[in-house]
């Protein structure tokens, strides 16, 4: 297991203001807390705390890249990773409860004595948080030489066939309300 101490932040010896941390994590980083759906993962992670008296606001800035299956053909695709995320970090005597009542995922509150922070798991989640929904190359890379031609050929076939009965059935209901329609204008 990494160094556990490599995440935490001694916020009490930092001076009121902006600090600026900085951060690179792997597969190893990812396999330590779960098994992940992506391989040869370079994350790079710039975080700014801004340290208050009572307190602090932290900025991740996540990017890097990583190897993970494409959601259409299945097969191996390198995939940029980019987001941000704010969290606020308040120093309350009650942070167990605090917690527990609050409602915003963005706000964590800690003890007023502790003296450091873990930002391993905020981390962990924001970068797994950076990838996009759905994990394809972009359509002008469709059917290019890291697609499995195979498996779209396959997919264009059943999407042909799935249109051609449901179409028809659509249709036919439809005809039943200008049947109705002429008849009523007949009267």
């Amino acid at each position: 297991m990494a160094n556990k101490h490599t995440f935490e932040i001694a916020f009490v010896g930092l001076k009121q203001g902006i600090h600026e941390f900085n951060y690179i994590v792997d597969d190893k980083f990812f396999v330590e807390k779960g098994d992940p759906d992506f391989t040869n993962c370079q994350a790079n992670i710039k975080l700014q705390l801004d340290k208050k008296s009572s307190f602090m606001l932290l900025k991740f800035e996540i990017g890097g890249q990583a190897d993970i299956n494409c959601d259409r053909c299945g097969n191996p695709l390198t995939m940029d990773i980019w987001d941000e995320f704010n969290m606020l970090v308040k120093l309350v005597e009650n942070p167990e409860e605090m917690n527990a009542q609050e409602e915003d995922p963005d706000v964590f509150y800690i003890s007023r004595t502790e003296s450091h922070l873990d930002i391993g798991n905020w981390i962990y989640e924001f970068v797994l948080l950076s990838f996009p929904l759905q994990k394809m190359c972009s359509e002008k890379e469709l059917g290019g030489p890291q697609c499995n031609m195979e498996v779209l050929e396959k997919l264009k076939a059943m999407e042909v066939k799935e249109e051609l009965p449901n179409a028809n059935q659509i249709w036919k209901g439809l005809e039943q309300f200008k049947k109705i329609k002429k008849e009523k204008s007949k009267k």
